[in-house]
Parts: C-alpha cells; sequence; structure tokens
C-alpha cells in the first residue's frame, strides 16, 4: 500500500497545487475543489485528455475496470472518492457504508490513476449539516424503481454529479452500468445541463457464481450471498422468456418468481423498461433497447441489478 507523504516538492516534479498532497508515483491526492479544478485545468493546457471516475469509495473490481478503461482511453485520470450523504435517505445506511480509504488509494494508484480527489463533506457541502439550498432533480428519470423506494436518493445523485462534474471540466467520465438508472441519469443530467462531458457507460463487473460486484456485497453472510445470486438467476430467467416472444408481464412475473423462491429475499421490483426513459416496455417488436431491471432486500442489504435482454439472448 502506498504511503501519503508530507506536502512537498518531489525531485523533477512542480509542487503541487493548493489543496494537494503530494505522493508516491504518480498519483496526486486532493481535498480541495480549487485544487482538484486547477490539476485538471493543467492537463488540459498541455494537450492532455482527461477521464473521471466518480465512486463512492469502498472500491472493488468493477471500480477497477472503470479506472482501466479510463487509462486505456484518456491521458490522465481523476478518481473521486466521496461518500455523499445527500443520497441517502436512512441515516444508518450511511453510518454503515464502509470506508476504505488507503486501499482504495492504493487500488486507483494501481489501475493508473493521475488525481484522486477525497473532499470532506463540508468542501462539496460548505453548510453541512445543513442541506444545500440548490439541488439537482430529474423526475421524469428519477420517480420510478429505486427513486420510489428511496425518495430523494436521485436528487441527492444528479445533485454531487453535476458539483463533480463542473469541478472537473471538459472530460470523459465512466460510470457503470450496474447501476442503470443513475448512468441513464447521468446521461440525462449532462445532456439538458450542456456539460463538457462525454458519459461512459462500462459494463457490470461480476464475480464468477454471477453476482454484480458490490459494496454492499461484503455485508452479505455466506447464506445471503447465495440468495443474492437469485436476482442474476431472476435477469436470465426474464432475458430467456422475452427470447421465446413472451409479453412484458410474463417477462416480469418470470422474474418475479425466481426472486420470491429465495426465503431470504424480498422482492422490490422486476421490470422490463426502455433502456432510454425507464419507462415500463410497451413494444416489444421494434428495436429501441430494453432494460431488465430487479431490486430486493437480501438480510440487512439492499441490492439491484439489471441486464441488456437482448445482448444476453
Amino acid at each position: 500500500m502506498t504511503t501519503v507523504l508530507a506536502p512537498r516538492v518531489l525531485a523533477g516534479r512542480p509542487p503541487p497545487v493548493p489543496g494537494t498532497r503530494a505522493r508516491s508515483g504518480d498519483l496526486e491526492v486532493v481535498e480541495s475543489l480549487a485544487g482538484f479544478s486547477g490539476l485538471l485545468d493543467a492537463a488540459r493546457g498541455a494537450g492532455r485528455t482527461v477521464g473521471l471516475v466518480p465512486t463512492m469509495g469502498a472500491l472493488h473490481a468493477g471500480h477497477r475496470s472503470l479506472v482501466e478503461r479510463a487509462a486505456a482511453e484518456c491521458d490522465t485520470v481523476a478518481v473521486s472518492i466521496f461518500v455523499n450523504p445527500t443520497q441517502f435517505g436512512d441515516a444508518g445506511d450511511l453510518a454503515a457504508y464502509p470506508r476504505t480509504l488507503e486501499a482504495d488509494l492504493a487500488l486507483v494508484a494501481d489501475a493508473g490513476t493521475t488525481v484522486a480527489f477525497v473532499p470532506a463533506v463540508t468542501e462539496m457541502y460548505p453548510g453541512w449539516p445543513e442541506p444545500p439550498s440548490t439541488s439537482v432533480s430529474v423526475p421524469s428519470l428519477g420517480r420510478r424503481w429505486e427513486g420510489e423506494s428511496r425518495p430523494g436518493h436521485f436528487d441527492g445523485v444528479a445533485t454531487i454529479v453535476v458539483k463533480l462534474l463542473s469541478a472537473a471540466g471538459r472530460c470523459r467520465a465512466y460510470f457503470g452500468e450496474k447501476d442503470f438508472q443513475q448512468l441513464a441519469l447521468v446521461r440525462r443530467v449532462s445532456r439538458d445541463l450542456s456539460l463538457p462531458v462525454d458519459v461512459v457507460g462500462c459494463p457490470t463487473v461480476r464475480d464468477r457464481d454471477g453476482l454484480a460486484l458490490s459494496s454492499r456485497n461484503a455485508r452479505l453472510s455466506a447464506d445471503q450471498r447465495g440468495a443474492a445470486l437469485s436476482l442474476s438467476r431472476a435477469l436470465r430467467a426474464g432475458a430467456a422468456e422475452l427470447a421465446r416472444g413472451a409479453c412484458a408481464a410474463s417477462v416480469e412475473a418470470a422474474m418475479a418468481e425466481v426472486v420470491s423462491a429465495e426465503q431470504a429475499a424480498v422482492l422490490d421490483y422486476a421490470a422490463l423498461v426502455d433502456a432510454d426513459d425507464l419507462e415500463p416496455a410497451a413494444d416489444l417488436s421494434g428495436t429501441r433497447p430494453l432494460r431488465l431491471l430487479v431490486a430486493a432486500g437480501i438480510g440487512p442489504v439492499r441490492l439491484i441489478d439489471n441486464l441488456d435482454p437482448r445482448a444476453s439472448a
């Protein structure tokens, strides 16, 4: 694991931008918005392209795949690590969210990151614990599915994403398809607000048994992990039903049946939606992209998963 160095001028390198802490290798750990923006502005000024991977820490191989793709496509890679309190409706869920900063920094440095942005809550929300008086909302995409189960969640997501993308400036921003509703929302926010960003969706990374990688998986017992596999099985069942020419209701029923068969799983929703607007799919005969969505509680953990049914056929 790399060790944080005290701020100083490293041999052969310029002094760090104010608000940063020098680290060994090529990684700079940035704690202020001004320092973050300054480093990325300097990179673009030197003719370098910038890739951004926003995260909430507790990083795993799925996050690493995002960083590695950004490193393959961009000259400078920035990763933000910030547990955003405004997207948690449950204070207990926020408190239980794992914080593993040193391990996270080691992972992103090894994967090719140039800049790690690790702000305090008061850096992103200066009046905290008072919530910001301005927030971003996308009701058309945020009211269903996760939005219905987690009121206010997507307002918090949209607000922090706008703040991060505004600070980062022109870049390619990498998000995992595992949080598909979030990805759709980020694309809409970026388009509607004309943010100078190319939003890149990256495939879900799964363990060998099919479970989608998630920071929340660490809170599952061995038995609960087995029950969690019902989500990926449900998605495959839904895709098979669709391939047989079934209607949307039958596809959703097939998914729900798989999850409900697990005693430790509490189904929230199983849906077949239009991949662009996340509305329930009405026309299955056309060429519009579709997505299968599923969410369930497994013990103390809420898990989500999704699948492109046509790509998996």
